[in-house]
């Protein structure tokens, strides 16, 4: 496995900090327990963006809101499109 750098939760900044609970707000509950926790929280795929705050809020939030309970797809398709598509890219999560 590769190793990436990350900011630590406990080091991170207020900017990482807030982006990073934003994101969450924008997250399913269903996400809510990370699947890869780090040490400090939050899933070790989140933190591999940590040295690009802007760029984790973007990507992480894009998914929240696609998989926003506002849309016309019901969950059960939400969660089978995502399921072809990890398959499709042999993605593991």
């Amino acid at each position: 496995m590769t190793w990436i750098k990350i900011v630590p939760f406990a080091e991170a900044d207020e900017t990482l900090r807030r982006l990073m609970a934003e994101q969450r707000a924008i997250y399913p509950i269903e996400y809510a327990t990370p699947v890869f926790p780090t040490a400090d929280g939050p899933s070790a795929i989140v933190a591999s963006h940590s040295l690009i705050p802007q760029a984790l809020y973007h990507a992480f939030a894009t998914f929240g809101v696609l998989m926003s309970r506002d849309l016309p797809l019901s969950r059960r398709q939400q969660e089978m499109i995502t399921t072809v598509v990890s398959v499709t890219n042999r993605c593991f999560y």
